[in-house]
């Protein structure tokens, strides 16, 4: 009998991507990489797993490649890690008759614009905002607004093209950029309008949901303004009950309102007062290691139980693994200034020594050039504590980057030559 194969449309090039071939193969189906260059993630060839090279953006292209995959061996499943192709998997799941989110739900949802007049439209708590279309409909959404407003793109994840405007100026600045490019940083077409919200101070939280149930709720760290690059997560998030209850409410209200509930979702929050107002969900599993996260903290495998739903399979977050720790932090690795990296195996080595500590990574070799960040891309390393308590694996993730990893950055007072930044692929 034919090994079943599990369909991977594209990647993340970090965290999860991997994690779900894995998972494939330990449940025994053949994961099936298809991509436009299987290049962009490495791991597809160190794992020796099976791509298939199609324009991933043309639906005709794509649906003859699995036409001839299934003649192959059966399909039972069919998933993406990335953001930008969850739609795509999801209307190749139903034309397969597979288990799935609905498409049409999936598509909407990445569409920040329509999300956010659902989720308005069903009365879920979120920020004030407005769509434009120019720079004066951007402009007079700020004035509307009052005070500072974030401007940001309608589709993408990773904080990209997200910021902080304080004035007109910015306003006007920042809404050109983003409504001048045409594709994004996958080379996708992208909508000519952006989002322009109000800017909330309130401490950021993610509430992982898998169906309509949540699983746990996540403290964010978030960089400073202006721009919203995501430094660390904690896991559980410790807070008082009030509010736990109404970021899960609002969370959980989010995912029925929008017509998900199958599989995973990460829902962003701020806290408004005792207000959990919804920022935005994403029909996939987290990024940022999350998954990984509560893995470690809960025993719970959101990665093995997306690739459990998605091959038909039952999934079960009720009993989890014996072995968990209670608690998991990672911290995030990023430049306040032009760096070079010096001696990371120095660093990895010191970052491993504090206690509590259970992964640690830097993403490129000494020598690198790296500039502070301005999204996901610009983190250079991470490390990933576990413990009883998050308070206690906070302090260890933080103590692990203080005095282990940010060693490896050697700060450039006045380069001789231009720096050309470096950023990990998309």
């Amino acid at each position: 009998m034919s090994t079943p194969q599990l369909l991977l449309v594209e990647s993340n090039t970090t965290g999860t991507g991997r994690q779900f071939a894995q998972r494939a193969r330990a449940l025994g189906a053949e994961p099936v990489l298809l991509a436009a260059d299987p290049g962009r993630y490495p791991y597809a060839a160190e794992d020796d797993l099976r791509t298939v090279v199609v324009d991933t953006a043309d639906a005709d292209a794509l649906w003859a490649a699995v036409t001839a995959l299934a003649a192959r061996a059966p399909i039972a499943g069919v998933l993406s890690s990335s953001e930008y192709y969850v739609a795509t998997a999801a209307d190749l799941a139903r034309r397969l008759g597979l288990h799935g989110p609905s498409a049409d739900a999936v598509r909407a949802c990445r569409d920040k614009s329509l999300q956010r007049r659902a989720l308005a439209a069903a009365g879920v708590p979120v920020p004030l905002f407005s769509v434009a279309g120019d720079v004066a409909e951007a402009l007079a959404a700020a004035q509307w607004l009052g005070g500072p407003v974030v401007v940001k793109p309608v589709q993408g994840s990773g904080s990209l093209g997200v910021r902080l405007c304080r004035d007109r100026d910015e306003v006007a600045e920042h809404a050109r950029v983003l409504l001048a490019a045409t594709v994004n940083e996958r080379g996708l077409s992208t909508p000519g309008v952006v989002l322009v919200e109000q800017y909330l101070t309130g401490r950021e939280f993610s509430v992982e949901v898998f169906g309509e149930d949540a699983v746990v709720t996540v403290a964010k760290h978030v960089g400073a303004p202006p721009v919203f690059v995501e430094t660390g997560h904690d896991v559980p998030a410790l807070l008082p009950a009030a509010q736990a209850a109404a970021l899960v409410d609002s969370a959980v209200h989010a995912v029925k309102a929008l017509g998900l509930g199958w599989g995973a979702a990460h829902v962003e929050l701020r806290l408004d007062g005792d207000v959990a107002r919804v920022i935005e969900v994403n029909p996939r599993l987290a990024g940022g290691m999350i998954p990984e996260l509560v893995r470690r903290a809960r025993g719970i495998d959101l990665v093995g139980a997306q690739v459990r739903a998605a091959l038909g399979r039952d999934v079960d977050l009720a009993h989890p693994a014996a072995d968990a720790a209670g608690a998991a932090s990672i911290r995030f690795l990023t430049a306040r200034a032009e760096s070079v990296l010096a001696d990371v195996t120095a660093a990895e080595t010191a970052a491993r020594a504090v206690p509590g500590v259970v992964d640690t990574a830097l993403y490129r070799p000494a020598g690198t050039r790296v500039e502070p960040a301005e999204d996901f891309r610009g983190r250079v390393g991470h490390v990933i504590t576990a413990g009883e308590t998050p308070d206690r694996t906070a302090e260890a993730a933080e103590a692990a980057l203080a005095r282990g990893l940010a060693t490896a950055l050697e700060p450039l007072a006045a380069p001789a030559t231009p720096v050309v930044k470096e950023v990990l692929p998309v």
